[in-house]
Parts: C-alpha cells; structure tokens; sequence
C-alpha cells in the first residue's frame, strides 16, 4: 500500500480532558488558536493572562505569580522603547502596555485578580514552549523585552536542565492541577541553526522533567511536511494543520463520551460566528 504521510500517533498520557475541566493555556502564539478551539468545543479556557509567553522561564514567573496574587507596582512599571510612549512590564506583552504608570496598573492589576481567580480554579494547564532562548534584564528573564535597546539585555540560551527545573517547579507546587507540554511547532528563521538547538533543548528539558507530552512539533514537522500545511510565511501552520492539531490532541486526550456533544458545540459556535457577519453586514 502507498503512503503518502509518515502518521505520528500521540501516545497515551496521565492527562485527560472533560468538558468540566477549567484549563488553561500557557504560552506561544499557537495558545490563541487552541484557546479559541477549545472555547469553540465548550470548555471554559484562560489563554495567556499576562500575553504571549515564549519560554519555560517566563511561563514560570506567570504561574508563580498568578499563585502568589502579588499585585504590580511602581517597580514593575518600564517605559517602552522605540518611542511608543507607552508603559507596561517585562511580564507583559505589549498589548498591556498604556500611555502612564496608573493605568497600566490599573489595567494590569485588574487583570491579575481575575486571572487568579480562574488560575485557582482550573485543573488542567496546557503549557506551549517556544523557545529556550531568554534575555534577561538585571538578572531576571524578561518576557517581551519591550522595544528597549537590545545592549540593556543579556541573552542566552536555558540548559535542559534549566527547562526541566521549570516545568518540575510547576507541576511539584500544583499537585492538584494536570499538566500537559508541547513544542510550538513554529519556527523562529533568524537563525536557523539556533531554531533547531533551541527546540531541541526544549524536548530535552521536557523529557527530563517527565511531563505529560503531546506531539504537536512532530505532527506538523514530520507527518504534515508539505507547505500546502503551511500559511503564507511558510512557518505558521495553516487552518487546517491547525484543525489536525486540534483533532489529534482531542482523540489523545479528550474523553470519546463527550466527542458528541464537542462536535455540537462546534457546530454552534460556527453558526454564532455566521450570525454575527451577517448581522454586521446589515
């Protein structure tokens, strides 16, 4: 028989999905299109509360402080670089940023209190790693280093070690929480050589810690490897690459009682949307 794909099949994992799961997703860019499949499927999901987070580091100081509840203050506050004029932190992304100091408090605070509130409540987190390559500021690794002048920064890449001690910090301080990993499956072409240890080190660090893993990096590297896959970047998974991840890690997780109910829920929300164009056009 011809093959034309190489399947990956997801391996079982002790982590598991129900539609009365509170979750929350953590990290990259492909947070936002999962968080909106989840939604879509009828799960109550937080995606990234502070913003886009890129490594474990990061993704650690979120979690961290989303336990903690510590509010931001005057010493959490940088100006944008690059003329923006605005205000925000290097926990944020810079959607967060605003014009002063009080209102990106403000703004910023709010946020976290209600963040918290669901963070306590979840019980499953997905976390998304992008990369293993961090700048740091002052000593702290910085999410988004905020247009500021590049020599204010040191970078470097983690260890496997490093990664490993992240994730193990997460799942050790929240017993009751399930958590599951991924590698982002897109690449970061500045620097193709640095891609490729980058995202090695991060399977390395995964696979130390012994955390639960789904293969989103090889589905779409391996089986998917056909640029009709890939959105007009060439680097970005398509829509329906995305929607392969999506069905993939539902089959390898989710519970196949609720797949009927998933599907109608689906169905819905796409109708929602529909309504809501037409709406607008008229």
């Amino acid at each position: 028989m011809v093959k034309l794909t190489t399947p990956v099949i997801p391996e079982k994992t002790s982590f598991s999905l129900r539609l009365e799961d509170k979750v929350v997703v953590l990290g990259s860019c492909l947070c936002d299109h999962l968080g909106a499949q989840l939604r879509d499927a009828g799960f109550d999901v937080m995606v990234n509360p502070f913003g886009t987070l890129y490594n474990p580091k990061s993704i650690e100081n979120a979690v961290n402080r989303l336990e903690s509840g510590r509010p931001f203050g005057k010493e959490d506050c940088v100006e944008m670089g690059a003329g923006a004029g605005l205000v925000c932190s290097f926990e944020h992304y810079t959607k967060f940023a605003r014009p002063s100091a009080d209102e990106f408090l403000a703004g910023a605070n709010d946020a976290l209190q209600h963040a918290r509130h669901f963070w306590k409540e979840a019980s499953r987190v997905i976390v998304v790693l992008s990369t293993a390559m961090v700048w740091e500021h002052g000593g702290r690794v910085v999410a988004n280093c905020l247009k500021r002048p590049a020599a204010e920064f040191t970078r470097r890449m983690l260890n496997p070690s490093e990664v490993a001690g992240s994730l193990e910090a997460l799942t050790a301080a929240h017993p009751e929480k399930q958590f599951l990993t991924m590698v982002c499956p897109i690449r970061q072409m500045s620097d193709p050589r640095e891609n490729t240890l980058s995202k090695a080190t991060l399977q390395l660090g995964i696979a130390a810690a012994g955390a639960p893993y789904f293969p989103a990096w090889e589905i779409v590297h391996d089986e998917l490897r056909d640029y009709r896959f890939y959105a007009e970047d060439l680097l970005h998974p398509s829509a329906v690459a995305l929607q392969i991840l999506w069905e993939r890690l539902l089959g390898a997780v989710g519970d196949s009682a609720q797949f009927g109910q998933i599907e109608a829920n689906e169905k819905e929300s796409k109708a929602a949307r529909h309504r809501n164009i037409l709406c607008q056009k008229n």
